[in-house]
């Protein structure tokens, strides 16, 4: 976005999978399609979604789906996957937990979808987890960076994360702060949950000592002026923020209104988006604040391209795609979030081969997933042992709706793992815009 708010050396897993029965399994082409699971007809695959359309939540968030919807359109009007269109169906839970549980129950008890993909958030994602895992339902590719998602596959086996963990994130910020900022006192903003624990446990790798203050909001709580004014007592004159854009919003106009100026700013990616934060801006502030110019010389990280990157050949593709899609709007880093989501679930259900069960495109995944190359900035940690999503994340320096990289992409994992600068070439889209993955037996 920048965004939300998506890895790493794989270890590949020596059996194949998929079924090699009388149906087709995942490795079987070039014969007949059929109906071989749940969601899945002969010239169909049903996807599944949930996302916050109202509510709090929806600026900017409602636009996932707007840019996954695009690119699955192009797709089907390109062929499809192994001749199949794809529907997608996505559904409004308003960011509410309740909302999850009756929307996903839908999807997979009526809509009978294959597989639910992206859907959005830590509180109301988990409320569906153990569901869609005792239903033997593949969940890939979530919109959000717990943790959750990925570090136990043998309790989760079906749901897989996608974007970079907060706790990799925390701890590329954390490294950075220690490397040119080593005097700083560090404030830390953090919403309320796994997001900000996570982000939290990250950054105190490398800062712990320098830390003076962590204040937490709630969610749906407006008033944020107890959190800032606590970190301006403290004398924090380094705050980083792992919060939605609202609240990026909120800490810029109370910080404002207390005559609060830290030396820097840090938003983790989830709540940098500038031209989302400047339209809040103006909104919370009833236009007393016109733009996003408060967040200038503000740092954020990266994992995808930004729209505000016109010569990237991703954003090239996603700009045609969404052209060509007539929805209405521009072209945003949310919608190129869900575009970029779109590719990598391409390329699983290509992977699967034609006739796929739900094990078999789990299997797929956790096979040559490693291997993928699309728009994210650093490669995925699939495997058997870890469904994980992208490892690397850049550090890029906010000056109106645009920004400039600070610090290459680096790379790194849960717990102790080195961070260390990528060394790989970033990838460029084929000439058609659809990936071409072999079913991986």
């Amino acid at each position: 976005m920048s965004l939300l708010a998506a890895a790493t050396v794989v270890s590949t897993v020596a059996a194949c999978g998929g079924s090699n029965d009388d149906n087709g399994g995942g490795g079987s082409t070039g014969g007949a399609n059929e109906a071989s699971a749940p969601g899945i007809t002969a010239d169909s695959i049903k996807l599944g979604a949930h996302f916050p359309l109202t509510g709090v939540a929806a600026p900017g968030y409602s636009e996932i789906p707007t840019g996954a919807q695009a690119y699955f359109d192009y797709v089907n009007k390109n062929g499809g996957v192994y001749d199949r269109q794809i529907e997608y169906i996505y559904k409004d839970d308003a960011y509410n937990p309740t909302n999850t549980s009756q929307v996903v129950n839908q999807l997979v008890l009526e809509d009978e979808v294959f597989a639910i993909v992206g859907g959005l958030g830590t509180p109301t994602h988990s409320a569906v987890l153990d569901f869609l895992n005792s239903e033997g339902v593949p969940d890939l590719f979530v919109s959000s960076g717990s943790r959750l998602w990925g570090e136990e596959p043998g309790t989760n086996p079906y749901t897989f994360g996608w974007q970079t963990d907060y706790e990799s994130e925390g701890k590329i910020i954390g490294q950075y702060i220690a490397d040119e900022f080593p005097d700083a006192k560090v404030g830390l903003f953090l919403q309320d949950d796994d997001f900000g624990e996570d982000g939290e446990k990250g950054i105190r790798q490398f800062v712990d000592d320098q830390i003076v203050a962590a204040e937490r909001y709630t969610p749906g709580n407006t008033n944020v002026a107890p959190q800032i004014s606590a970190l301006q007592a403290a004398g924090a004159d380094f705050v980083v923020g792992f919060n939605v854009p609202s609240y990026t919003a909120l800490s810029q106009l109370t910080a404002l209104q207390l005559g609060y100026k830290p030396q820097q700013w840090f938003y983790s990616n989830v709540g940098s988006d500038p031209t989302l934060v400047g339209s809040l801006l103006q909104r919370f502030s009833q236009g007393a604040v016109s733009d996003a110019s408060l967040l200038d010389g503000a740092l954020t990280t990266d994992y995808l391209p930004t729209v505000d990157e016109p010569d990237n050949p991703w954003v090239q593709l996603f700009q045609k795609v969404w052209d060509e899609s007539g929805q209405e709007g521009e072209l945003t880093n949310y919608r190129i979030y869900g575009m970029a989501q779109a590719y990598t679930t391409i390329q699983a259900l290509q992977a699967a081969g034609q006739n796929p069960t739900r094990d078999d495109l789990v299997e797929a995944i956790e096979t040559v997933g490693g291997d993928w190359k699309g728009p994210v900035l650093a490669p995925f940690r699939y495997s058997a042992d870890s469904h994980m999503g992208t490892n690397g994340m850049s550090i890029s320096r906010l000056t109106g709706t645009s920004s400039e990289e600070v610090v290459p992409v680096q790379t790194t994992d849960l717990e102790n793992a080195d961070i260390k600068e990528y060394d790989g070439k970033p990838a460029t889209p084929p000439s058609s815009g659809i990936p071409d993955e072999p079913a991986f037996k």
